[in-house]
């Protein structure tokens, strides 16, 4: 029984391991595209993308809006995490040391980030919390974060447009939120807030959620913010304090900083992914109920 253990562990030391040395690998070749991304001339964010531990080219692109906005506190809040493993800001902690704090729903999600390497290398706080518009404020009080935040990155896929709108606590530099392309770059639309919500529950598709850009910008607008960019993926756009905004950052409407979805992530009743996309994707949650978040009136896609 104790050489089982010991085997095990020996197993377990040793992935750690190989992870580490991979992650290492993967960080300096970060460092190298950021150094050349400084010589790069060009006022579309997407330029600039490249990833390390993102899931689309955001590590890229954050290098570059931090690059333009100056960071009086270097420190991130970033919810929707799962196990941190693939995030906005974890490429931000390690290369420059920014301090984060993280949320995210799942009991196991969190305990594997608190067992992973990188949690006690770096200033990591994690947060297992479901987050409703009651409770969103006081969670992100407890980061300790001076109000004045470096960064705020929202994927909850779900009431994104509804937790925004109540975060009074905090005024990050820069936003990072992620919006839903199926609804389309011309309505200001969200789904109706339900502290409850889950995607897969509320509809089998996984394609009813969140809210459009537009939706988002105009939030976004209202809290002080200006519209710089989205990725090339199609579903995050990046949004800069409007009183930081500098030589090198556009400001863009919806309709111009609108890309489509790349990926096809809807499924069919059944659960299996069927590959939809653009008016495909749409025809499935067509007729679900959706909010105009600038008049207030109930809709339908």
């Amino acid at each position: 029984m104790i050489d089982t253990l010991a085997r095990l562990r020996s197993v377990l030391m040793a992935a750690i391991r190989m992870e580490r040395a991979a992650d290492d690998l993967k960080v300096n070749q970060g460092r190298i595209l950021a150094a050349l991304n400084e010589a790069r001339q060009s006022s579309e964010l997407k330029a600039y993308e490249f990833k390390v531990f993102s899931q689309w080219g955001e590590d890229g692109i954050l290098q570059r809006l931090t690059s333009l906005v100056p960071i009086a506190n270097k420190t991130f809040i970033e919810f929707g995490v799962e196990d941190f493993r693939e995030s906005n800001c974890r490429f931000l902690m390690v290369k420059d040391q920014w301090e984060g704090f993280v949320i995210d729903g799942s009991t196991s999600n969190i305990a594997r980030l608190r067992s992973a390497y990188y949690f006690w290398m770096h200033h990591l706080t994690a947060r297992c919390a479901f987050i409703t518009r009651d409770n969103i404020d006081g969670l992100l009080r407890e980061s300790g974060f001076d109000e004045d935040l470096g960064i705020l990155s929202i994927d909850v896929d779900g009431v994104d447009y509804w937790l925004l709108e109540e975060i009074s606590c905090v005024r990050p530099r820069i936003l990072v939120l992620e919006y839903n392309a199926v609804f389309g770059a011309e309505r200001a639309i969200s789904v109706p807030y339900d502290e409850a919500f889950l995607r897969g529950a509320k509809h089998f598709s996984h394609l009813y959620f969140g809210a459009s850009l537009p939706a988002l910008a105009s939030l976004a607008r209202r809290k002080g913010y200006t519209l710089v960019g989205t990725n090339s993926a199609g579903c995050n756009a990046f949004f800069v304090r409007s009183d930081l905004m500098s030589a090198g950052l556009v400001e863009l409407t919806p309709a111009e900083a609108f890309t489509p979805a790349c990926f096809r992530e809807g499924r069919d009743s059944r659960g299996r992914l069927d590959f939809a996309s653009g008016a495909r994707a749409l025809a499935k949650i067509k007729g679900l109920p959706v909010v105009n978040v600038e008049t207030g009136v109930i809709e339908t896609l």
